[in-house]
Protein backbone atom coordinates (compact mmCIF):
# COMPACT_ATOMS: atom_id res chain seq x y z
CA UNK A 1 0.00 0.00 0.00
CA UNK A 2 1.22 3.54 -0.60
CA UNK A 3 0.82 6.38 1.42
CA UNK A 4 1.25 9.76 0.08
CA UNK A 5 3.51 12.18 1.72
CA UNK A 6 2.52 15.46 1.89
CA UNK A 7 4.70 18.21 0.85
CA UNK A 8 7.67 18.84 3.96
CA UNK A 9 9.61 21.97 4.82
CA UNK A 10 12.65 19.32 4.66
CA UNK A 11 14.66 17.57 2.76
CA UNK A 12 14.03 13.82 4.69
CA UNK A 13 17.41 11.80 3.65
CA UNK A 14 19.24 14.73 5.21
CA UNK A 15 17.29 13.97 8.51
CA UNK A 16 17.09 10.16 8.92
CA UNK A 17 19.07 10.03 11.92
CA UNK A 18 16.94 12.10 14.72
CA UNK A 19 19.32 13.37 17.30
CA UNK A 20 19.08 13.82 21.31
CA UNK A 21 18.20 17.10 22.39
CA UNK A 22 18.31 18.98 19.47
CA UNK A 23 16.04 21.64 17.62
CA UNK A 24 16.55 19.45 13.75
CA UNK A 25 15.88 22.78 11.66
CA UNK A 26 17.51 25.34 13.87
CA UNK A 27 21.02 23.79 15.04
CA UNK A 28 24.08 23.60 12.65
CA UNK A 29 24.96 20.26 11.10
CA UNK A 30 26.54 17.69 13.80
CA UNK A 31 30.28 17.16 13.03
CA UNK A 32 31.19 13.55 11.29
CA UNK A 33 33.68 11.60 13.26
CA UNK A 34 36.23 9.59 11.05
CA UNK A 35 37.86 7.54 14.34
CA UNK A 36 38.58 7.99 17.83
CA UNK A 37 42.08 6.92 19.99
CA UNK A 38 42.90 7.72 23.70
CA UNK A 39 41.80 11.31 23.75
CA UNK A 40 41.25 12.36 20.70
CA UNK A 41 38.39 12.39 18.01
CA UNK A 42 39.38 12.83 14.67
CA UNK A 43 37.03 14.22 12.11
CA UNK A 44 36.25 13.09 8.88
CA UNK A 45 37.71 16.56 7.67
CA UNK A 46 40.79 15.62 9.61
CA UNK A 47 40.54 17.93 12.31
CA UNK A 48 41.58 16.23 15.73
CA UNK A 49 39.40 17.11 19.01
CA UNK A 50 40.27 16.42 22.65
CA UNK A 51 37.59 15.26 24.35
CA UNK A 52 36.69 17.38 27.06
CA UNK A 53 33.61 15.24 28.21
CA UNK A 54 34.38 11.43 27.39
CA UNK A 55 31.37 11.24 25.36
CA UNK A 56 28.80 11.98 27.66
CA UNK A 57 31.15 10.93 30.64
CA UNK A 58 31.42 7.35 29.40
CA UNK A 59 35.25 6.95 28.33
CA UNK A 60 37.14 6.93 31.60
CA UNK A 61 40.19 4.56 29.94
CA UNK A 62 40.23 6.68 26.93
CA UNK A 63 38.61 5.47 23.22
CA UNK A 64 39.49 2.11 21.91
CA UNK A 65 41.68 0.70 25.14
CA UNK A 66 42.92 -1.68 23.90
CA UNK A 67 42.30 -4.53 26.86
CA UNK A 68 38.90 -4.16 26.65
CA UNK A 69 38.69 -4.27 22.74
CA UNK A 70 40.70 -7.16 23.03
CA UNK A 71 37.73 -8.90 25.50
CA UNK A 72 35.11 -7.76 23.40
CA UNK A 73 36.37 -9.55 19.87
CA UNK A 74 37.20 -12.57 21.62
CA UNK A 75 33.77 -12.36 23.04
CA UNK A 76 31.92 -11.74 19.87
CA UNK A 77 33.57 -15.16 18.60
CA UNK A 78 32.39 -17.23 21.09
CA UNK A 79 28.79 -15.65 21.92
CA UNK A 80 27.94 -12.40 21.14
CA UNK A 81 23.99 -12.63 22.71
CA UNK A 82 21.78 -14.70 24.07
CA UNK A 83 18.80 -13.77 26.32
CA UNK A 84 18.90 -13.80 30.22
CA UNK A 85 15.75 -15.22 30.44
CA UNK A 86 16.46 -19.17 31.39
CA UNK A 87 19.78 -18.71 30.38
CA UNK A 88 22.87 -17.40 31.83
CA UNK A 89 26.72 -16.94 30.83
CA UNK A 90 29.81 -16.62 32.58
CA UNK A 91 30.41 -12.71 31.43
CA UNK A 92 27.14 -11.57 33.28
CA UNK A 93 28.17 -14.35 36.71
CA UNK A 94 31.54 -12.80 36.57
CA UNK A 95 30.51 -9.07 36.66
CA UNK A 96 27.60 -9.32 38.81
CA UNK A 97 30.15 -10.73 41.30
CA UNK A 98 33.12 -8.67 40.60
CA UNK A 99 30.00 -4.99 40.74
CA UNK A 100 28.97 -7.02 44.30
CA UNK A 101 32.10 -7.28 45.59
CA UNK A 102 33.10 -3.36 44.61
CA UNK A 103 29.43 -1.93 45.89
CA UNK A 104 29.21 -0.79 49.31
CA UNK A 105 27.86 -2.84 52.22
CA UNK A 106 25.26 -5.71 50.72
CA UNK A 107 24.65 -4.43 47.56
CA UNK A 108 24.88 -8.21 46.44
CA UNK A 109 21.92 -8.37 44.03
CA UNK A 110 22.52 -6.93 40.14
CA UNK A 111 19.72 -6.23 37.67
CA UNK A 112 21.10 -5.81 34.42
CA UNK A 113 19.43 -3.54 31.28
CA UNK A 114 20.88 -1.78 29.04
CA UNK A 115 20.78 2.25 29.90
CA UNK A 116 21.01 4.60 32.58
CA UNK A 117 17.78 5.64 32.35
CA UNK A 118 15.97 1.95 32.57
CA UNK A 119 18.23 1.16 35.04
CA UNK A 120 16.59 3.95 37.48
CA UNK A 121 13.50 2.39 36.36
CA UNK A 122 14.15 -1.04 37.81
CA UNK A 123 15.13 0.76 40.67
CA UNK A 124 12.12 2.63 41.47
CA UNK A 125 9.72 -0.63 40.65
CA UNK A 126 11.84 -2.57 42.98
CA UNK A 127 11.52 0.24 45.71
CA UNK A 128 7.58 0.05 45.30
CA UNK A 129 7.03 -3.36 44.93
CA UNK A 130 9.21 -4.59 48.25
CA UNK A 131 6.15 -2.62 50.01
CA UNK A 132 3.86 -4.24 48.13
CA UNK A 133 5.57 -7.88 48.62
CA UNK A 134 5.51 -7.06 52.37
CA UNK A 135 2.11 -6.27 51.96
CA UNK A 136 2.02 -2.32 52.55
CA UNK A 137 0.03 -1.04 49.73
CA UNK A 138 -0.02 2.70 48.64
CA UNK A 139 3.67 3.35 48.73
CA UNK A 140 3.80 4.77 45.31
CA UNK A 141 5.50 8.22 45.46
CA UNK A 142 9.31 9.17 45.35
CA UNK A 143 11.32 11.92 46.99
CA UNK A 144 13.10 13.63 44.86
CA UNK A 145 15.53 16.95 44.56
CA UNK A 146 15.44 20.78 42.78
CA UNK A 147 18.24 20.14 40.39
CA UNK A 148 17.67 16.72 39.92
CA UNK A 149 17.94 14.23 36.95
CA UNK A 150 17.54 10.87 36.24
CA UNK A 151 16.69 9.86 32.99
CA UNK A 152 14.69 11.19 29.76
CA UNK A 153 11.75 7.68 30.06
CA UNK A 154 8.50 9.08 31.62
CA UNK A 155 9.10 7.30 35.04
CA UNK A 156 12.62 9.40 35.56
CA UNK A 157 11.31 12.27 33.81
CA UNK A 158 8.98 12.01 36.96
CA UNK A 159 11.95 12.29 39.42
CA UNK A 160 13.81 15.06 37.97
CA UNK A 161 13.05 18.74 38.52
CA UNK A 162 10.04 19.19 37.40
CA UNK A 163 11.37 23.10 36.79
CA UNK A 164 14.05 21.99 34.66
CA UNK A 165 13.19 22.86 30.55
CA UNK A 166 14.42 19.74 29.59
CA UNK A 167 10.95 17.76 31.34
CA UNK A 168 8.75 20.60 32.28
CA UNK A 169 6.82 20.07 28.64
CA UNK A 170 5.79 16.85 29.88
CA UNK A 171 4.80 17.40 33.51
CA UNK A 172 0.94 17.53 32.91
CA UNK A 173 1.79 13.49 31.95
CA UNK A 174 3.57 12.45 34.59
CA UNK A 175 3.08 10.72 37.97
CA UNK A 176 3.52 13.79 40.57
CA UNK A 177 6.17 12.75 43.07
CA UNK A 178 7.23 14.75 46.00
CA UNK A 179 10.23 17.36 44.80
CA UNK A 180 11.92 19.04 47.41
CA UNK A 181 15.12 20.81 47.76
CA UNK A 182 18.54 19.30 49.22
CA UNK A 183 18.53 19.37 53.17
CA UNK A 184 21.85 21.49 52.96
CA UNK A 185 21.43 23.13 56.48
CA UNK A 186 19.24 23.09 59.50
CA UNK A 187 15.89 25.16 58.95
CA UNK A 188 15.81 22.98 55.24
CA UNK A 189 16.03 19.54 57.21
CA UNK A 190 13.46 21.13 59.62
CA UNK A 191 11.27 21.34 56.67
CA UNK A 192 12.14 18.18 54.59
CA UNK A 193 11.66 16.18 57.94
CA UNK A 194 8.33 17.30 58.35
CA UNK A 195 7.46 16.31 54.63
CA UNK A 196 8.65 12.54 55.39
CA UNK A 197 7.10 12.55 58.34
CA UNK A 198 3.69 13.84 56.74
CA UNK A 199 4.18 11.37 53.63
CA UNK A 200 6.12 9.03 54.86
CA UNK A 201 2.71 6.47 54.18
CA UNK A 202 3.10 7.17 50.58
CA UNK A 203 7.12 7.26 49.83
CA UNK A 204 8.29 3.94 48.28
CA UNK A 205 11.50 5.31 48.75
CA UNK A 206 14.50 8.82 48.15
CA UNK A 207 16.50 9.27 45.21
CA UNK A 208 19.30 11.31 44.48
CA UNK A 209 22.64 11.41 42.73
CA UNK A 210 25.36 11.32 45.15
CA UNK A 211 27.48 14.87 45.44
CA UNK A 212 27.07 16.34 42.54
CA UNK A 213 24.08 17.07 40.78
CA UNK A 214 25.11 16.30 37.10
CA UNK A 215 22.95 17.39 33.92
CA UNK A 216 20.80 19.34 36.79
CA UNK A 217 23.83 21.47 36.30
CA UNK A 218 26.52 19.79 37.77
CA UNK A 219 25.53 21.51 41.30
CA UNK A 220 27.81 19.87 44.56
CA UNK A 221 26.68 18.90 47.98
CA UNK A 222 28.52 17.62 50.84
CA UNK A 223 29.07 14.37 52.01
CA UNK A 224 27.32 15.36 55.42
CA UNK A 225 23.87 16.01 52.84
CA UNK A 226 24.01 12.71 51.74
CA UNK A 227 25.01 11.33 55.37
CA UNK A 228 21.80 12.79 56.72
CA UNK A 229 19.77 11.64 53.81
CA UNK A 230 20.90 7.86 55.01
CA UNK A 231 19.93 9.00 58.44
CA UNK A 232 16.59 9.79 57.56
CA UNK A 233 15.68 6.98 55.65
CA UNK A 234 16.85 4.60 58.37
CA UNK A 235 14.50 6.75 60.50
CA UNK A 236 11.43 6.22 58.57
CA UNK A 237 12.24 3.06 57.53
CA UNK A 238 12.22 3.75 53.55
CA UNK A 239 15.04 2.94 50.76
CA UNK A 240 18.06 4.86 49.35
CA UNK A 241 18.09 5.01 46.01
CA UNK A 242 21.63 6.41 44.84
CA UNK A 243 22.32 6.86 41.20
CA UNK A 244 25.55 6.82 40.26
CA UNK A 245 25.47 6.65 36.77
CA UNK A 246 27.30 9.84 36.05
CA UNK A 247 29.55 9.35 39.43
CA UNK A 248 30.21 6.15 39.54
CA UNK A 249 33.44 4.03 38.92
CA UNK A 250 36.20 7.27 39.92
CA UNK A 251 34.67 10.34 38.61
CA UNK A 252 34.74 12.32 42.28
CA UNK A 253 38.10 10.11 42.71
CA UNK A 254 36.44 7.31 44.72
CA UNK A 255 35.36 4.39 42.99
CA UNK A 256 31.37 4.99 44.07
CA UNK A 257 30.91 9.11 45.19
CA UNK A 258 28.71 7.40 48.23
CA UNK A 259 31.79 6.04 49.61
CA UNK A 260 33.52 9.67 50.62
CA UNK A 261 30.21 10.18 52.71
CA UNK A 262 30.29 6.66 54.20
CA UNK A 263 26.91 5.63 52.88
CA UNK A 264 25.74 2.38 51.19
CA UNK A 265 22.10 2.97 49.59
CA UNK A 266 19.38 -0.12 49.42
CA UNK A 267 19.61 0.45 45.21
CA UNK A 268 22.54 1.85 43.42
CA UNK A 269 22.33 2.51 39.87
CA UNK A 270 25.34 2.28 37.47
CA UNK A 271 25.62 2.75 33.69
CA UNK A 272 27.77 5.11 31.30
CA UNK A 273 31.98 4.42 32.29
CA UNK A 274 30.21 0.76 33.50
CA UNK A 275 31.80 -0.59 30.22
CA UNK A 276 34.24 2.13 29.43
CA UNK A 277 32.58 3.93 27.02
CA UNK A 278 32.29 0.83 24.67
CA UNK A 279 28.67 -0.82 24.70
CA UNK A 280 25.46 -0.22 26.52
CA UNK A 281 25.14 -1.51 29.55
CA UNK A 282 23.66 -0.38 33.02
CA UNK A 283 22.47 -2.12 36.44
CA UNK A 284 20.72 -1.83 39.21
CA UNK A 285 22.32 -3.27 42.70
CA UNK A 286 20.05 -3.94 45.48
CA UNK A 287 20.81 -5.23 49.10
CA UNK A 288 19.97 -8.47 50.32
CA UNK A 289 17.54 -7.26 52.47
CA UNK A 290 15.32 -5.91 49.47
CA UNK A 291 15.78 -8.86 47.61
CA UNK A 292 14.86 -10.82 49.98
CA UNK A 293 11.17 -9.45 49.46
CA UNK A 294 11.19 -10.95 46.47
CA UNK A 295 12.26 -14.62 47.46
CA UNK A 296 8.87 -16.41 47.57
CA UNK A 297 7.47 -19.67 46.49
CA UNK A 298 4.59 -16.74 44.95
CA UNK A 299 5.21 -16.16 41.24
CA UNK A 300 3.57 -13.28 41.67
CA UNK A 301 5.82 -11.54 44.01
CA UNK A 302 8.77 -11.63 41.22
CA UNK A 303 10.49 -9.23 39.35
CA UNK A 304 8.76 -8.52 35.91
CA UNK A 305 10.81 -6.64 33.98
CA UNK A 306 13.28 -8.23 31.60
CA UNK A 307 15.37 -5.62 28.96
CA UNK A 308 15.90 -8.02 25.68
CA UNK A 309 19.70 -7.28 25.67
CA UNK A 310 20.08 -7.52 29.34
CA UNK A 311 23.06 -8.72 30.49
CA UNK A 312 24.69 -9.15 26.89
CA UNK A 313 27.37 -11.22 27.23
CA UNK A 314 29.44 -8.89 24.85
CA UNK A 315 28.49 -5.73 26.70
CA UNK A 316 29.21 -7.51 30.18
CA UNK A 317 32.67 -8.72 28.79
CA UNK A 318 33.75 -5.27 27.95
CA UNK A 319 32.51 -4.00 31.27
CA UNK A 320 34.61 -6.68 32.97
CA UNK A 321 37.91 -5.38 31.17
CA UNK A 322 37.20 -2.08 32.38
CA UNK A 323 37.02 -3.04 35.68
CA UNK A 324 40.32 -4.92 35.38
CA UNK A 325 41.73 -0.98 34.36
CA UNK A 326 40.55 0.27 37.72
CA UNK A 327 42.79 -2.83 39.16
CA UNK A 328 45.40 -2.87 36.82
CA UNK A 329 46.00 0.74 36.08
CA UNK A 330 46.44 4.14 38.40
CA UNK A 331 42.76 5.39 37.23
CA UNK A 332 41.85 6.57 40.67
CA UNK A 333 45.33 8.10 41.49
CA UNK A 334 45.14 10.14 37.69
CA UNK A 335 41.77 11.38 38.79
CA UNK A 336 43.55 12.98 41.56
CA UNK A 337 46.17 14.35 39.21
CA UNK A 338 43.44 15.95 36.96
CA UNK A 339 41.30 17.58 40.35
CA UNK A 340 44.99 19.00 41.50
CA UNK A 341 45.07 20.78 38.04
CA UNK A 342 41.56 21.72 37.81
CA UNK A 343 42.66 23.19 41.38
CA UNK A 344 45.54 24.73 40.08
CA UNK A 345 43.98 26.58 36.65
CA UNK A 346 40.47 26.87 36.73
CA UNK A 347 40.80 29.93 39.78
CA UNK A 348 41.72 31.68 36.90
CA UNK A 349 38.04 31.81 35.65
CA UNK A 350 36.88 33.86 38.67
CA UNK A 351 38.07 36.93 37.36
CA UNK A 352 36.23 36.64 34.28
CA UNK A 353 33.30 39.09 33.51
CA UNK A 354 29.29 37.53 34.70
CA UNK A 355 30.98 33.90 35.91
CA UNK A 356 29.31 32.99 39.11
CA UNK A 357 31.15 30.38 40.12
CA UNK A 358 34.20 28.00 39.85
CA UNK A 359 34.05 24.88 41.20
CA UNK A 360 35.54 21.14 41.02
CA UNK A 361 35.60 17.78 42.81
CA UNK A 362 37.47 15.04 41.03
CA UNK A 363 37.81 14.90 37.29
CA UNK A 364 34.91 17.07 36.69
CA UNK A 365 35.79 21.01 36.40
CA UNK A 366 32.47 23.55 36.25
CA UNK A 367 32.49 27.19 35.31
CA UNK A 368 29.16 29.06 35.80
CA UNK A 369 27.50 31.70 34.21
CA UNK A 370 24.13 33.25 34.57
CA UNK A 371 23.05 31.71 31.31
CA UNK A 372 24.87 30.94 27.65
CA UNK A 373 24.11 33.34 25.58
CA UNK A 374 24.57 32.31 21.85
CA UNK A 375 25.26 28.64 22.67
CA UNK A 376 25.55 27.10 19.31
CA UNK A 377 28.35 29.54 18.63
CA UNK A 378 30.19 28.86 22.04
CA UNK A 379 30.28 25.24 20.79
CA UNK A 380 31.83 26.31 17.74
CA UNK A 381 34.27 28.29 18.94
CA UNK A 382 35.60 25.58 21.23
CA UNK A 383 35.59 23.26 18.18
CA UNK A 384 37.76 25.72 16.32
CA UNK A 385 40.13 25.77 19.48
CA UNK A 386 40.95 22.05 18.93
CA UNK A 387 38.85 20.66 22.04
CA UNK A 388 35.71 18.74 22.36
CA UNK A 389 33.54 20.83 24.88
CA UNK A 390 30.15 20.89 25.42
CA UNK A 391 28.58 23.70 27.14
CA UNK A 392 24.58 23.57 28.40
CA UNK A 393 22.32 25.24 30.31
CA UNK A 394 24.35 28.11 32.22
CA UNK A 395 27.47 25.77 32.88
CA UNK A 396 30.71 25.21 30.77
CA UNK A 397 31.99 21.96 32.16
CA UNK A 398 35.04 19.67 32.01
CA UNK A 399 34.93 15.80 32.50
CA UNK A 400 38.31 14.62 30.48
CA UNK A 401 39.17 10.69 30.39
CA UNK A 402 41.14 9.70 33.23
CA UNK A 403 44.07 9.04 31.07
CA UNK A 404 44.54 12.31 29.92
CA UNK A 405 48.11 13.05 30.00
CA UNK A 406 49.16 16.07 32.02
CA UNK A 407 50.53 18.20 28.73
CA UNK A 408 46.75 17.25 26.58
CA UNK A 409 44.76 18.50 30.33
CA UNK A 410 46.88 21.46 29.87
CA UNK A 411 45.87 21.70 26.48
CA UNK A 412 42.29 21.04 27.23
CA UNK A 413 42.55 24.01 29.99
CA UNK A 414 44.12 26.38 28.25
CA UNK A 415 41.99 26.26 25.47
CA UNK A 416 38.62 26.10 27.37
CA UNK A 417 39.70 28.98 29.30
CA UNK A 418 40.46 31.35 26.17
CA UNK A 419 37.45 30.49 24.76
CA UNK A 420 35.68 30.91 27.57
CA UNK A 421 37.31 34.64 28.67
CA UNK A 422 36.74 35.89 24.98
CA UNK A 423 33.22 34.69 24.43
CA UNK A 424 32.28 36.16 28.75
CA UNK A 425 34.09 39.57 27.24
CA UNK A 426 31.71 39.35 24.38
CA UNK A 427 28.40 38.84 26.37
CA UNK A 428 28.64 40.26 30.21
CA UNK A 429 30.78 43.36 29.54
Amino acid sequence: MTQNTPDLPFNISDHHVWRPYTQMKTTPAALKVKSAQGVHIELEDGRRLIDGVSSWWTVCHGYRHPHIMQAVKAQMDRVPHVMLGGLTHAPAQTLAQRLAALAPGDLNHVFFCESGSVSVEIAMKIAMQSWINRGERGHTKFVCFKGGYHGDTLATMSVCDPEEGMHSLFAGGLQQQLVTALPRDESAREAFEALISTRRAEIAGIITEPLVQGAGGMKFHTPETLAYLRDVCDRFGLPLILDEIMTGFGRLGTMFACEKAGVIPDIMTVSKALTGGTLPLAAAIASSRLFADFWSDDAGAALMHGPTYMGNPAACAAANASIDLFEQEPRLEQVATIEALFAERLPEARDFPGIVDVRWQGAIGVLEFPALPELEALKARFVDAGVWVRPFGNIIYLMPPYVITADELDVLITATLNVTRGWAKDHFV
